[in-house]
This record gives structure tokens, sequence and C-alpha cells, in this order.
């Protein structure tokens, strides 16, 4: 069987480095970081991906990309006395993950949208890009569109910023059940102050 030109796009990023992705990310990177760290974009840069993850090119329906720099937390030295292992200053890390935030300061950007989800496409040693795809739930081919319809739902609003995106499940440890995950529903803090 024939495949299409969607499994040829999925096949070469899989593993960028060894591919003609990694010259082509060359390039395009040294544009993007003279970008902002919010950019709305024409079309998106895997399409495959973008489709897989509810893209449709149609009005409403738009395509950001993000700029988070990477890396763990940065904290202050500690100035009371404490040899430096101790200072908890190194490998502290935020309880968000990168993709989440990419996410979220999309959302902040275009606030009467909704950020539906979101894939990486590119990384150097400063920043990581994600694209985020945002979708209007009060435009009228949105609501005509039958698989955009629970967008327009009041409960989807602030999607990213409540962690409902599948990135933000996954920091949530929402993205599986049974045993080991006892103490990550209904959340994490309300498990916490569940004896309080």
């Amino acid at each position: 069987m024939a495949k299409s030109m969607y499994a040829y796009v999925r096949e070469a990023w899989k593993n960028p480095e060894t591919t003609e992705v990694k010259a082509l990310l060359w390039e395009r990177m040294q544009t993007w970081r003279r970008e902002g760290a919010v950019v709305r974009v024409d079309r998106p840069t895997r399409i495959d991906r973008a489709r897989n993850l509810g893209y449709k090119a149609k009005q409403g329906v738009i395509v950001v990309r993000a700029r988070i720099r990477r890396g763990g937390r940065r904290k202050s030295r500690y100035v009371r006395g404490r040899r430096t292992a101790r200072m908890g200053m190194r490998r502290i890390t935020g309880a968000k993950n990168l993709q989440r935030i990419a996410e979220e300061r999309a959302s902040r950007k275009y606030p009467n949208m909704e950020a539906i989800n979101s894939y990486w496409v590119g990384q150097d040693g400063r920043y990581k890009w994600y694209e985020v795809i945002l979708v209007d739930g009060s435009h009228p081919a949105v609501k005509n569109d039958p698989a955009f319809a629970w967008v327009t739902n009041p409960n989807q609003r602030g999607r990213a910023e409540r962690g409902k995106t599948m990135a933000g499940r996954r920091g949530r440890g929402m993205r599986r059940k049974g045993k080991g995950t006892e103490k990550t529903r209904p959340s994490i803090r309300s498990h916490a102050n569940r004896g309080k």
C-alpha cells in the first residue's frame, strides 16, 4: 500500500538529527531566535502532528509558536551557613513542564481562544519551541463544526491554565490509572489537604 505524504513527514520528524530536518531546523532557528517569545504562524511546521492533535485549516483555528527558556529553576544563593551540596540551589525543577508553560503563555496572549494541544518543533542550548493550536470557541465556523463543538462548552474555558491539555494532564499525573496513582486524584493539592 502506498504511503501518504503525512507518513513521510512523520518519519522525517521521528529522529530529526539523522534526517534532512536537521538542516531545515538549523536555518529556521536562526530566525526564531530573533523573533518574539509568542509568534503567530501562517501554517504548522509539522502538519502531520498538528492534524493528529486536532488542527484544521479553517477560520477560528490558529497556530502559535511559543519559545520557552530551557533548564531548571534559578535560585539565589542561600546566605546562611550551609555547605554547597545542602544549599538547595541545584536540581530545583518547576512543578510544571515546559510544554505546559508554553501553552499557558500562548493562551494568555490570545485571551479569546482556547489551547487545544501543542507539540515540539525545535530546541537549542537555551530555548525550546512549541507550536500551540488555539481555537476561538465563539467563531461561527468553529461552532458549526462537530469536531470542535466541545470547545464551545463553558467548562472548557481556561483549558491551558487548568492543566486540561495533554501536556497539563501528563504533568498532573492523569495519564495513568490504578495502582500507584492513589495520590493524584482528584488532584495532588486536594489529596494533600484531605486530612486537614
